[in-house]
């Protein structure tokens, strides 16, 4: 019986991820060598034999932002609906092995932190500022927020939300139905999730799937354009994991 799956990636490199500016509501391109490195991902991750099974896809979120929609263009999925936004490149050519039936859908839930009066600035930059300020401590956004922005209970709001849904709407219903149809010559019902969002973002949804608190930190990075896999052990609702590491699709059920 497979275990549905919750794949996070990160939009590829700009020139702020590069040197270490916090990105939220800012919208800039990604770098040309970030699309190159979208691609070859795309080329290696997803397939009818490799980690990201299009066609096992169930639901896919795409932050608002242009950043990760044209990330998720580059992994050049052969989508039955067209996007819900205007594309930012030309579409790929079709490949069979990537026909996914998801809808995608746009969803605020899963933009990047508001960075607020924190925008555009490096960690660097901030500890000084709320130096001058008389601001006690160690800036951790994981503990202090950004003013003017959002804050860990923020965060922890917008993705227990989204958990949810993906737990009540495709999760829950692909391990329910799996069982049920263990015993018999039905294929398993299509239950993996993708999102493609941000680097922040998406490190404390990992610590949420877990029920992790953000004022506890994370203690894992995700690189620009990087995936991550996010699941349950025995096959249960309620015991939810990191995947540190999935294995790719093999024989007659992956083609």
């Amino acid at each position: 019986m497979a275990t549905p799956r919750l794949f996070i990636v990160r939009h590829g490199e700009t020139e702020w991820s590069l040197n270490g500016r916090h990105t939220g509501t800012t919208d800039i391109p990604l770098t040309t060598n970030g699309e190159k490195r979208i691609r070859a991902t795309g080329h290696a991750l997803v397939g009818s034999d490799r980690l990201i099974v299009p066609k096992k896809l169930a639901h896919i979120y795409v932050s608002p932002r242009k950043r990760a929609q044209l990330t998720f263009e580059l992994l050049n999925l052969d989508l039955h609906e067209p996007l819900p936004w205007k594309r930012h490149s030309e579409a790929g050519e079709a490949d069979k092995a990537r026909k996914c039936s998801a809808r995608v859908e746009v969803t605020e839930d899963v933009r990047e932190w508001d960075y607020g009066n924190y925008e555009g600035i490096t960690s660097t930059e901030i500890r000084a500022q709320r130096e001058k300020e008389g601001i006690p401590g160690r800036w951790d956004i994981w503990k202090d927020g950004c003013p003017g922005g959002e804050f860990p209970a923020d965060i922890t709001t917008r993705l227990d939300r989204i958990i949810s849904e993906i737990r009540e709407k495709y999760h829950g219903p692909a391990l329910e139905a799996a069982r049920h149809a263990k015993d018999s010559s039905a294929p398993a019902p299509n239950g993996d999730v993708l999102v493609v969002a941000h680097g922040h973002i998406l490190r404390a949804l990992a610590m949420r799937w877990v029920g992790a608190s953000l004022e506890d930190g994370p203690t894992f990075l995700l690189e620009a354009g990087g995936v991550g896999t996010l699941s349950y052990e025995h096959n249960s609702i309620d015991e939810p994991a990191i995947l540190l590491g999935g294995a790719f699709t093999v024989g007659a059920d992956g083609l």
